[in-house]
C-alpha cells in the first residue's frame, strides 16, 4: 500500500502544462467502439482509469497500443464477450460501453458500474434513453443484459442534465436509424469534446454545448484522429494549490472559459488571478475571505472542484458555506480535514467552514478522487508532516501528481506504508 508523505509550508510557484482530460478521454474511449476501423487518440492521460478502460476495450476485441500519450485503437473485430466483473466495477464509465457495444454486437452483458463512493449515481437516465431507442435492457444477478436488432432514432428528454447520460446516449445514437434529439442535455466541455471526436469520425452531431443535441444516425463511423483536450479538473487543482499555499501557479494549454466559475469565486475571495488566451495564473498573498459556493451543472461551479475548494476555504477569514447539489454524499473530506485542524460542520447538503489560521499535519485517508486532492492541497499548506492514505483514488484522475507538485516547489513523495499499517487496515475492513 502506497501513501503520499508531505512536508507542508512551501509555496507552490511555477507553470504546469495541463495533461489530457480524464473525463473526456474515458467518454471517447467508450465511443471508439462505434468506429469500424482505427482511431488514433493523442494526449490521453496515463491514469489507472484510462488503463482499465483500455483493458476493457481489449476484452471486447479491440487492439490497443499506447505509446507516449498516444493510443492506437483498432475496433474492426469487436465481439460479444464476458467482461471481468472486478474490472468493470472499478470505474464508473465502464457502463458507457453498453450502448456502443449494443450498436455493434446486438447483445451485451455488462456488470453494473462502480467508481468513487460519493453518493447515489443511478443509471436510470441512460436506461430510459436506450429503451426509447429500441433496446431491451434488464438487470439480472448484478449484470445488465441489453439486446436490440437495430437502434432507432428517438426524442429523449433528460430529467436532469447528466453529463454521463448525455455522452452515452449521444454516442450510441450515431449508429441508430434516423434522427435522435436529446433535450435538457448537459453542456459540459467534455460533452463538446466527445461530439467533436464523433464528428471527426464521420458522425452527424449538432448542438453539443447547448441544451438540445441532434444526432443523424449513420450505418458506420470512419477512421479518425483526435487530440484529447486538457483536464479542467487538474487545472483547477493546481490553481487552488497556488492559492492555498500562498504561491503563484500558472496552468497552460487550457481554455480559460472552462474555469469561469472557479476564477469568479477565487476573485470574490480575494485571490490574485491573471488570464491569457490559453492560460490562467492564480495565487494569494493574504488570507482568503469567506464566500458561499453552490455546485451546479456546467457552467455553474463544478462538483469536482468543491472538495479542493473546501481545503482552501479552511484557511479563509470568516465562515464560508459550500452547498453540494449534485451528489448527496460528497463529504468524505470533511472529517479528515478536521483532523488537520479545520473547523467544518456538515449541515444537510451544505458544509459550514469556519476559517482557521493554520492547518497541522496529520495522517488522513482519501475517500474518493477529489477528496484525496483536497487532502494533498491541505497537506502542502499545513505545518508539519501529512500522510495521505488511499492514494489509489488520486491515481484515478491525476497524472504524475507528486512529480508535478514537486516541480512547483512542494515537498511530496510516494512512500510505502509500514507493514503494521497494512495489518491494521485489513483488521478494520
Amino acid at each position: 500500500m502506497k501513501a503520499f508523505e508531505i512536508e507542508g509550508g512551501n509555496p507552490l510557484v511555477g507553470e504546469v502544462q495541463v495533461p489530457g482530460s480524464k473525463n473526456a478521454a474515458l467518454a471517447i474511449l467508450s465511443s471508439v467502439l462505434l468506429v469500424d476501423g482505427s482511431v488514433t487518440l493523442h494526449n490521453v492521460p496515463e491514469l489507472s482509469d484510462t488503463r482499465i478502460k483500455a483493458e476493457l476495450l481489449r476484452r471486447f476485441g479491440a487492439v490497443v497500443e499506447w505509446r507516449e500519450g498516444t493510443m492506437f485503437i483498432d475496433c474492426r473485430n469487436i465481439h460479444e464477450s464476458d467482461a471481468d466483473e472486478e474490472t468493470v466495477r472499478s470505474i464508473r464509465t465502464s457502463f458507457y460501453l453498453l450502448g456502443p457495444l449494443l450498436a455493434r454486437t446486438k447483445r451485451v452483458v455488462l456488470p453494473a458500474p462502480g467508481g468513487c463512493q460519493i453518493g447515489a449515481r443511478p443509471v436510470d437516465f441512460h436506461l430510459k434513453g436506450l429503451a426509447l431507442m429500441g433496446a431491451s435492457v434488464s438487470l439480472d444477478g448484478g449484470n445488465y443484459i441489453a439486446e436490440c436488432d437495430k437502434l432507432q432514432g428517438a426524442e429523449i428528454y433528460l430529467d436532469f442534465p447528466s453529463a454521463g447520460a448525455t455522452q452515452h446516449l449521444m454516442a450510441t445514437a450515431t449508429l441508430a436509424n434516423g434522427i435522435t434529439t436529446i433535450q435538457n442535455a448537459a453542456t459540459e466541455p467534455e460533452v463538446t469534446a466527445l461530439a467533436d471526436f464523433l464528428n471527426r469520425s464521420g458522425a452527424r452531431v449538432e448542438g453539443a454545448g447547448s441544451n438540445c443535441i441532434t444526432i443523424q444516425g449513420r450505418d458506420a463511423l470512419e477512421n479518425s484522429e483526435f487530440r484529447v483536450p486538457s483536464d479542467r479538473c487538474q487545472a483547477a487543482t493546481y490553481l487552488l494549490g497556488g492559492v492555498i499555499t500562498g504561491g503563484k501557479v500558472t496552468t497552460t494549454q487550457i481554455d480559460p472559459e472552462h474555469q469561469t466559475a472557479l476564477v469568479s469565486k477565487l476573485r470574490e475571495a480575494g485571490a490574485e488571478i491573471e488570464e491569457g488566451p490559453n492560460w490562467i495564473t492564480a495565487g494569494a498573498i493574504n488570507r482568503l475571505e469567506s464566500i458561499r459556493v453552490k455546485t451546479m451543472p456546467y457552467p455553474g461551479f463544478p462538483t469536482d472542484y468543491q472538495q479542493p475548494m473546501a481545503a482552501a476555504l479552511a484557511l479563509a477569514e470568516g465562515v464560508s458555506v459550500i452547498e453540494e447539489t449534485i451528489y448527496e454524499s460528497r463529504t468524505g473530506h470533511v472529517s479528515e480535514l478536521n483532523r488537520m485542524g479545520a473547523k467544518m460542520h456538515p449541515e444537510g447538503r451544505s458544509v459550514m467552514i469556519e476559517g482557521v489560521q493554520e492547518l497541522k499535519g496529520a495522517t488522513v485517508k482519501a475517500s474518493d478522487l477529489r477528496a484525496g486532492a483536497a487532502l494533498v492541497l491541505a497537506g502542502l499548506a499545513a505545518s508539519g508532516t501529512t500522510v495521505v492514505k488511499n492514494i489509489q483514488y488520486i491515481d484515478r484522475g491525476y497524472q504524475d501528481f507528486e512529480q508535478t507538485l514537486s516541480r512547483l516547489g512542494g515537498k511530496i513523495q510516494r512512500v510505502n506504508l509500514p507493514e503494521s499499517d497494512l495489518v491494521r487496515e485489513e483488521s478494520n475492513s
